[in-house]
């Protein structure tokens, strides 16, 4: 951490991504402001919360005044929306990282490396064709060029599928299906449920979004979150279930024709049929540099799995599973 003290940090996006890393700013002894488009949600020690549109610079701007670094935690699960949602969000962050100096700090995904064979480093370039792989890509290369130009500071944060606390069924596969899964019901996944994929811990987003703020020897390029080895989606369902007490269901893939016809019907299943490679076949995180140069390890696979079955980080055995229901939107 930074020498100094006590710093203001804003977050931007009260999801799981954007709450796990305002509690982890908060453990470390610094003043956060948690900005979401309405300013509510549940009271978090230590926490202010604000009311803000992503896409108004001005008033990111205001809120940024005087911060030490400001955290892009927003993302809309509503893949048809991305073309109109993200550009004028970006934006805005960029330049309120420019007016005020802060570091800009970007929770993202891997989606902007497409396919590739092996384990997925931060060496890789960002080649991937899909519409929504391009945005997000696009959006780190343009705040990387600004950061190379000296216009501003900016790091950027990526994980794979989240799993732990507080995430709803909209946020990642697993939940998707917990709430059925440890109902004892047959679930479906998308694509294999017998081919390695790494899953990232929401609470190991928030702990890389805040390490990387305070290292200026991070910044100016992309890092991964620290992730457990991967598994199989039907052994990360499993484990959720032995987790919560549950004897593990049953899981299968999804017939290859279920998302080629939904999605004649349902503009975001089609959506869904760029990213269906990840599920076809190994995907792979690797987290090693960050374990490696800032001494970043993630959590216990056994806890990812607990909070995943319960919801809650404090939740435990005993306690019946909160299962957030499904959003339009989220912040990460």
């Amino acid at each position: 951490m930074s020498q100094l003290h006590r710093q203001l940090h804003v977050v931007v996006g009260a999801g799981p991504v954007g709450r796990a890393t305002a509690l982890e700013l908060v453990g470390a002894g610094h003043e956060v402001l948690l900005v979401s488009r309405s300013g509510a949600g549940p009271e978090i020690a230590g926490v202010r919360r604000e009311a803000a549109d992503a896409a108004d610079a001005d008033r990111l701007t205001e809120l940024t005044t005087g911060a030490t670094a400001l955290y892009n935690c927003v993302n809309p699960t509503d893949y048809t929306v991305w073309p109109t949602f993200w550009p004028p969000v970006a934006e805005a962050f960029l330049v309120a990282a420019e007016r005020t100096g802060a570091v800009l700090v970007t929770a993202s995904c891997l989606y902007g490396y497409g396919p590739v064979d092996g384990p997925m480093t931060e060496g890789l370039p960002d080649a991937a064709t899909g519409k929504k792989a391009r945005i997000r890509a696009g959006m780190w290369a343009e705040a990387k060029a600004r950061h190379e130009a000296g216009r501003i500071r900016a790091v950027e944060v990526r994980g794979s599928d989240y799993m732990g606390p507080w995430v709803s069924p909209s946020a990642g596969h697993v939940a998707r299906v917990t709430e059925a899964a440890l109902a004892g019901k047959t679930v479906r996944v998308m694509g294999r449920p017998d081919v390695p994929h790494s899953f990232t811990d929401v609470r190991d987003m928030g702990r890389a979004l805040a390490a990387v703020a305070a290292a200026p020897q991070t910044w100016g390029r992309v890092w991964h979150a620290p992730t457990n080895a991967p598994v199989t989606q039907a052994q990360a369902i499993a484990d959720v279930c032995r987790a919560a007490g549950k004897e593990p269901v049953k899981v299968k893939g999804f017939p290859k024709e279920t998302l080629a016809i939904s999605g004649l019907f349902v503009p975001v299943m089609r959506e869904l049929r760029e990213t269906e490679y990840q599920f076809a076949a190994p995907y792979v995180l690797d987290s090693s540099a960050i374990e490696r140069e800032l001494g970043l390890t993630p959590t216990p696979w056994a806890e990812v799995c607990r909070a995943s079955a319960y919801g809650d980080a404090a939740a435990g055995p005993g306690q019946a599973a909160t299962v957030v229901s499904p959003l339009r939107t989220r912040s990460a």
